[in-house]
């Protein structure tokens, strides 16, 4: 279930150390967050009929993502930093992509978070190293969310086996997509 609400960041005016690589970060992982919430919402409704055992799962997870998705809102609302023009792509392409691989059950749902917080991780990883010594309240953003991120990838692996078809087969198509929309949203 969700854990108790994150501390909330301070409310400190933006300073000259912050810097303009933590905004486009935060608003490329704020609308990140928004698409992964409508991953999450759309397997839920699809998950009822194909994977109903999965359905509990999908809303812990769609619980931290809407937490995450705060988490960076508030950052950007406390720089005066609007959202990502990517943000309501991310919804729709999220919904696409949760509604799509639910239709195919629990090893297509597990495969498509696994693929989607491997790209995250490996990119979270990056911002922290790319921030550091240069945009604290970024960096203590984005430490908030790594370890729930970590548990949905680690969760959804474990229901899945070596060499079954749905990694396979959405891994690298999942994956490229989401590096894609990363790609774009830091350029918009």
């Amino acid at each position: 279930m969700l854990d108790s609400p994150a501390p909330p960041l301070p409310l400190t005016p933006v300073t000259s150390s912050e810097s303009a690589l933590g905004a486009r970060i935060l608003k490329v992982n704020h609308a990140g967050e928004n698409g992964a919430i409508h991953i999450y919402a759309a397997q839920i409704v699809v998950a009822r009929l194909t994977a109903p055992s999965m359905v509990a799962e999908l809303k812990e997870f769609k619980a931290h993502e809407e937490r995450h998705r705060a988490i960076f809102g508030a950052e950007l609302q406390r720089r005066g930093v609007r959202r990502c023009r990517s943000y309501l792509l991310c919804g729709a392409g999220g919904w696409l992509l949760g509604a799509i691989t639910g239709l195919f059950g629990r090893h297509a749902i597990a495969a498509t978070t696994v693929a989607v917080e491997r790209v995250v991780l490996s990119h979270l990883t990056e911002q922290l190293a790319a921030l550091a010594g240069h945009d604290d309240a970024a960096i203590a953003a984005i430490r908030q969310i790594v370890d729930e991120e970590q548990h949905h990838h680690d969760q959804s692996a474990s229901h899945l086996a070596p060499g079954q078809f749905w990694p396979r087969v959405l891994s690298p198509v999942v994956a490229a997509s989401t590096e894609s929309v990363i790609w774009l949203g830091m350029r918009l």
